[in-house]
């Protein structure tokens, strides 16, 4: 693993739209079926935007109806964090950035085989790097 990025307030607000700082530094939410994202069926890896590490192959995401990108799986388990929220009254497992400690969303127990994971993912704490034709990942 990449060693943790740490940047002030002001050089996260100076890199990030204020979408994307609100979702990756203050723990925001996009509203659903809003994001880049949630509809998208290029191939690809998804990348944070905050630090551009790895987090999501296109080959892992689905359809969950949900209104985020969905993912059952992210490319390595140690790209994403793990951690317990309590906020707004509902337990949950936040999914971080490893790299940068970026707000990505959530992860629930309601996704596809084989993993049965539902990685549910805001758009603003994205960017796809597309595949170039005739290249394999």
């Amino acid at each position: 693993m990449s060693e943790k990025i740490r940047k002030s307030d002001a050089e996260w607000r100076a890199q990030l739209t204020d979408q994307q700082y609100h979702v990756t530094r203050e723990k925001g939410t996009e509203p659903p079926f809003t994001g880049e994202y949630e509809a998208a069926e290029s191939a690809g890896t998804y990348v944070c935007v905050c630090c551009g590490q790895p987090l999501f192959s296109s080959e892992a995401k689905y359809h969950s109806g949900s209104g985020w990108p969905s993912y059952w799986q992210p490319v390595a388990a140690q790209s994403v964090a793990l951690q317990r929220d309590t906020t707004h009254g509902m337990l949950r497992v936040e999914a971080l950035c490893s790299r940068c400690d970026a707000h990505l969303g959530h992860v629930f127990e309601d996704g596809p085989q084989p993993t049965g994971l539902r990685f549910c993912i805001n758009s603003a704490a994205l960017r796809l790097t597309q595949e170039k034709p005739g290249k394999k990942p």
